[in-house]
């Protein structure tokens, strides 16, 4: 009988270390970045993520860039509010280093849905999705 060599072994080791280092570098890349910093909603966008905090009153929206803010300096941005067949739309200005506002009347009931447009100075447009809660 043969006996399997030590560098089979080791082989089958760092080829199995290799197949499941996507998943650990994945899993492990963000950490926090996605959690709620001012008690809103997160969504992930393509180039940014955005926090929304829906008041009857008053739409923030906080742009962030892998957990840190993200200036909103020259952005524009538009949110559209959809609940049942009541659909409102309003311009989100820049206020601050990383937000934007839009004053108003909103619904901002359980289930209402909030798609968010913003275009950061000089970039493309970016979409996000919410659903209260």
């Amino acid at each position: 009988m043969k006996q399997k060599s030590p560098f089979i072994a080791l082989a089958v080791t760092l080829a199995l270390g290799l197949v499941a280092a996507p998943a650990v570098f994945a899993a492990g890349g963000h950490g926090d970045d996605h959690k709620p910093k001012f008690g809103g909603i997160v969504s992930e966008g393509k180039a940014f993520d955005a926090e929304l905090l829906a008041k009857p009153d008053l739409i923030t929206v906080y742009l962030s860039d892998h957990g840190k803010p993200m200036s909103a300096k020259g952005a524009k941005g538009k949110i559209t509010l959809l609940s049942g067949t009541e659909k409102v739309e309003a311009d989100l200005t820049p206020v601050g280093d990383s937000k934007l506002e839009a004053k108003g009347k909103f619904n901002v009931a359980t289930g209402t849905k909030a798609v968010v447009v913003i275009t950061p100075e000089g970039k493309l447009a970016s979409t996000l999705r919410f659903t209260i809660k």
